[in-house]
């Protein structure tokens, strides 16, 4: 059964989300996110600067989806019959590409940005970054909230689609133009 609830956003108003993305916002994983500041130790000197990694993901989710809805609006058109797109090729993706702008910062260190110099370095000695752990968290940790859903039976999405997604890789068909989305919602 597909409920649907709702979180009040003191920037977006109401943000809707369904139990599967529910369940992922449950996940401890995820929940994670309402410890790590958005803006790390900005608010020392900005007081104000006090939202999370926890509101800025549902705020991309949200606005991600809005901008997905409005093209898909426009364009379908265009869509189906020059990109081949179907009507349940949509519904997969909208709902790939609200799970990927919910888990796309689930990887961030405490403080954030300023605190990724900390953590251990890659065999090459370069530095890991946030989104090398939030691909890692996604395959390794998430993967069952994220396969093993009800809703999910439709669309297979797996754990490797959103993180393929979030990278930009374009395996299994994933439709990278909807990446740009993701991208436009810092």
């Amino acid at each position: 059964m597909n409920k649907t609830y709702e979180v009040r956003d003191p920037i977006h108003g109401f943000i809707s989300y369904n139990s599967w993305e529910r369940d992922i916002i449950n996940h401890p994983v995820f929940q994670r996110l309402r410890r790590i500041k958005q803006l790390s130790w900005t608010d020392m000197v900005y007081p104000g600067a006090m939202h999370t990694r926890f509101e800025h993901s549902l705020g991309v989710m949200h606005v991600a989806t809005k901008m997905f809805d409005n093209i898909v609006e426009r364009y379908k058109d265009v869509l189906k019959n020059e990109l081949k797109f179907t009507d349940g090729g949509f519904e997969r993706d909208r709902a790939l590409l609200r799970i990927a702008c919910l888990l796309h910062d689930v990887g961030h260190s405490p403080f954030s940005h300023a605190g990724e110099g900390l953590m251990q370095g890659k065999a090459d000695s370069s530095p890991y970054k946030h989104e090398d752990y939030s691909i890692a968290a996604i395959k390794y940790l998430l993967n069952d909230v994220i396969e093993n859903n009800c809703l999910n039976e439709n669309y297979g999405i797996t754990a490797e689609d959103v993180a393929d997604f979030i990278e930009g890789n374009p395996k299994r068909g994933i439709r990278l133009l909807w990446r740009e989305l993701l991208r436009d919602c810092p």
